[in-house]
């Protein structure tokens, strides 16, 4: 936009902020997961058909993309929302939350599309000022499905022309509401998913000399693994292993065969991450072996690469998020996430850049953060949202 310089579009996107709250409790009080969300993506294709857009279903899975194309010459935008829910309960007490068990919004993908939506008409409003076209891309199966990465495959990086820039937020509640971050290069871990089975001899609980306890030597395994981290990973290239599950046993007086471990691994450099990928391989066989077990280490689907946003793109991000919303709430993130995301499949192909937009609930000392059973946002805060997508196209 030739003369614009984004003062007046945080007081337009809260003209649409009532809107944008509606549709983010429609779609928060009915998650879906994974690859098929069908409601959300009905929901998607009658508000940009109310704004005057026509979107696309996916062919390989419940995706949207639409397009706007401006009055004016100019490059090709991509602006992105995921779209899924969580598999976990909800316990926040909202009159609005999940009524699907096992289900939640816990990671603001909700307000990701009530806010993009919010943008895109915002931006067909303003065409006559828009310089060149705007891809939107409302993607499912963020959380460990790889939903990116599958309409990439299906063609969203070349199906509208080339797509020269691309921008994607992701709201948090942990940091003050109206807050944006941004950063140049990795601002986002790398994600892998392993299983560790340890497999060793099962009998009676009175008589471990006779059995193969896998037991102990599983404890023994998880403990290393933390001192591997401190011991062989840089403290300036950091990475986190996790273990969240074990599984063993079926009785009080049983030693089982086996025991399995479920945990990830975040990084935020390939070095760091191909590093502790071989050294998990390497504690659990060796200390295994130790005690006359076995252990295998396998590695599940849902791993993600880091997440690296293109320096120009960050510096123009922040930019942008001065001119919304003023230098006070622009912020240079000072180091990265280890939170993943599938964003990454798309910085890959082309320059772009992910800002985290706060929504921390005012007053409240420690917020529940992302993923937490307890998570809540300031509803407000989606007009900054909606100003920023919208803009990282028209500034």
């Amino acid at each position: 936009m030739a003369d614009n310089d984004g003062s007046d579009l945080l007081a337009a996107a809260g003209e649409l902020l009532d809107d944008a709250v509606a549709v983010r409790r429609d779609i928060h009080a009915h998650p879906e997961t994974g690859l098929d969300l069908p409601r959300t993506q009905e929901l998607i294709l009658d508000r940009l058909d109310s704004a005057g857009i026509t979107g696309t279903r996916g062919e390989r899975t419940t995706s949207v993309t639409a397009v706007i194309e401006g009055d004016l010459p100019g490059p090709t935008t991509l602006l992105r929302a995921d779209m899924d829910a969580l598999e976990m309960p909800e316990d926040t007490g909202l009159e609005f939350a999940s009524n699907v068990d096992g289900k939640m919004h816990a990671c603001g993908h909700d307000a990701h599309v009530a806010m993009l939506l919010g943008a895109a008409t915002l931006l067909q409003q303003r065409r006559k000022d828009l310089a060149g076209r705007v891809v939107l891309m409302f993607q499912p199966g963020e959380e460990g499905h790889g939903g990116a990465k599958v309409m990439i495959d299906e063609g969203i990086l070349e199906a509208h022309g080339k797509v020269d820039r691309a921008f994607a937020i992701h709201i948090t509640s942990v940091v003050p509401t109206g807050f944006v971050t941004c950063r140049p290069g990795t601002i986002l871990a790398s994600s892998d998913e392993f299983r560790i089975l340890v497999t060793g001899g099962g009998g009676h609980a009175s008589m471990p000399h006779d059995a193969v306890d896998p037991v102990p030597v599983a404890c023994e395994i998880v403990t290393a693994l933390q001192a591997m981290v401190t011991r062989r990973v840089p403290a300036f290239d950091p990475a986190v292993v996790t273990v969240t599950t074990i599984q063993a046993g079926t009785a009080f007086n049983v030693i089982p065969e086996s025991v399995e471990c479920k945990g990830t691994i975040r990084a935020v450099s390939d070095r760091t991450r191909d590093l502790v990928v071989d050294a998990v391989q390497q504690v659990a066989s060796n200390i295994a072996a130790a005690h006359g077990c076995v252990a295998s280490v396998e590695w599940q689907d849902g791993n993600y690469p880091v997440t690296v946003n293109d320096p120009d793109q960050a510096a123009r991000t922040l930019d942008v998020a001065r001119r919304v919303v003023g230098t006070d709430r622009a912020v240079v993130m000072p180091s990265p996430g280890m939170g993943a995301e599938d964003w990454s499949y798309i910085l890959q192909s082309v320059p772009g850049s992910m800002a985290i937009l706060g929504a921390g609930p005012p007053g409240v000392v420690r917020p529940a953060p992302n993923h937490s059973n307890r998570m809540v946002i300031d509803e407000p805060a989606m007009a900054t949202g909606i100003a920023l997508y919208s803009g990282m196209v028209l500034v």
